[in-house]
């Protein structure tokens, strides 16, 4: 991708999994990363992991649903690698008990907004600013399939991804003026360390063969997403909801 090289940016939800990806592919483009996950030892193993490699990383423990810990990884950037240009907000789960809108209690709920839509919204509180200082930058949310899938198992995940494009659209619509981009990734099935734990072979054959492509997704599939948007590539890019997906949901 053009432009990444001397970049700086962050990876919230970077210790596994499409994070994980993400923050490889960045680095490889020349991208120095802060990797940040609720799992401190998960985000250290990836920056040394793209450390030996050559690149430029470092890991720090993100409790993504706090603002002081959001404010503490945007000083970090800024601290190690002297700025910000782009944050990937990468959050998600709290899944469990999430079941319908008759079925679903009002924890499983409250969960579910604090990791799927408030950790999106103190990553802007806290980034926003540092972007602005280098006189723009991307902002990339992670949110769902799941946004526009209609899934009658599940209430609450849907609900919360879809705050995240109203709030993308937000920012693109107030700070496009001053060089920041906003865009949205939605993820089909992507193959996950965390995912394939809870498919069974049968579910992946299956999903396999309803799907109008070759295969399902890998968590690099997303992260060239994630980078081309990052990148001076992706510089026309802005308040978008991108589908990722192998074709699984076909939407304008």
């Amino acid at each position: 991708m053009r432009g990444l090289a001397g970049k700086v940016g962050i990876v919230a939800g970077g210790g596994r999994g499409i994070g994980a990806a993400t923050a490889h592919r960045l680095a490889e483009e020349g991208a120095s990363v802060v990797i940040g996950d609720i799992m401190g030892d998960w985000a250290g193993e990836v920056a040394d992991a793209i450390r030996a490699s050559g690149g430029k990383a470092i890991g720090v423990r993100l409790d993504g649903t706090a603002a002081a810990s959001q404010g503490e990884i945007v000083a970090a950037a800024k601290a190690e690698f002297g700025g910000l240009d782009f944050y990937h907000s990468n959050l998600a789960g709290g899944t469990e008990g999430d079941i319908d809108a008759l079925n679903c209690t009002e924890e499983v709920l409250d969960k579910s907004f604090a990791i799927n839509t408030k950790s999106h919204f103190l990553a802007t509180q806290a980034a926003l600013p540092a972007l602005l200082e280098r006189g723009g930058g991307a902002m990339i949310y992670t949110s769902s399939g799941a946004a526009s899938g209609a899934a009658p198992w599940q209430v609450a995940y849907p609900m919360t991804k879809n705050a995240i494009h109203a709030l993308a659209r937000h920012v693109a619509a107030k700070w496009g003026k001053d060089g920041v981009r906003a865009n949205v990734i939605c993820p089909g099935l992507v193959l996950t360390e965390a995912v394939k734990q809870h498919l069974t072979d049968d579910y992946v054959a299956r999903a396999k063969k309803a799907l109008p492509h070759t295969r399902l997704g890998q968590p690099e599939d997303i992260a060239a997403a994630v980078t081309f948007l990052a990148s001076a590539d992706g510089a026309w890019v802005n308040g978008q909801v991108w589908h990722v997906n192998g074709g699984a949901q076909m939407r304008d």
